[in-house]
């Protein structure tokens, strides 16, 4: 797939600043840059979500993930095996994301998350009273919302990418391990 919207060219400071953090430009910000002021407003509010504290960090990463996985958006499962690089999560189980259900790696709470991150992606959204139960049990109401709106953004995140052709950009190859594939039937039910 190549970019559907071509990338626009960011201010030096901006550019140096993303190639220190990340060790390059990611495309989607080249790809928003061409609405400067949209793409400045999405930086402070990722920015914003990204501070949030009431649910896991790793949880979320995961979740995100599983949104990616579903989704098809190989840029956010790129950069979400580098974040969980980062966050000292276990590689082997974020590189079983995308096939979670086969996978034993997960914990329960782990597994509820991965779900609800599904249910809230397939169209119409999927999510059971049961699954919102077990989640709000086990997290609380703070940490459920969070989690809840951390989904809503990743689903933001991957169908813009998806839209505009952005595709991985690599940043995962410095975990060393490969993302497992998606397996063929997963359960998950879209009506897209």
């Amino acid at each position: 797939m190549t970019l559907r919207v071509p990338k626009a060219e960011l201010t030096a400071e901006l550019s140096e600043n993303m190639i220190k953090q990340l060790g390059a430009v990611p495309e989607p910000v080249e790809v928003l840059w061409n609405h400067p002021e949209l793409a400045e407003a999405n930086q402070e509010f990722s920015a914003k979500v990204g501070a949030w504290d009431a649910a896991d960090a790793g949880l979320k990463t995961f979740a995100h993930m599983a949104v990616a996985a579903q989704v098809g958006c190989s840029w956010c499962l790129d950069i979400n095996y580098f974040h969980a690089l980062n966050q000292d999560l276990d590689l082997a189980k974020a590189s079983q994301v995308p096939r979670w259900r086969e996978s034993e790696v997960f914990t329960p709470l782990e597994r509820d998350a991965l779900e609800y991150a599904e249910a809230m992606t397939n169209t119409p959204p999927t999510v059971t009273d049961e699954l919102s139960k077990r989640l709000l049990d086990r997290l609380g109401p703070a940490a459920l919302v969070e989690l809840t709106v951390f989904i809503g953004v990743a689903n933001m995140a991957a169908r813009c990418n998806t839209a505009h052709g952005v595709t991985s950009q690599g940043f995962s190859d410095a975990c060393e391990i490969p993302p497992a594939a998606r397996p063929a039937k997963s359960g998950v039910v879209s009506t897209a």
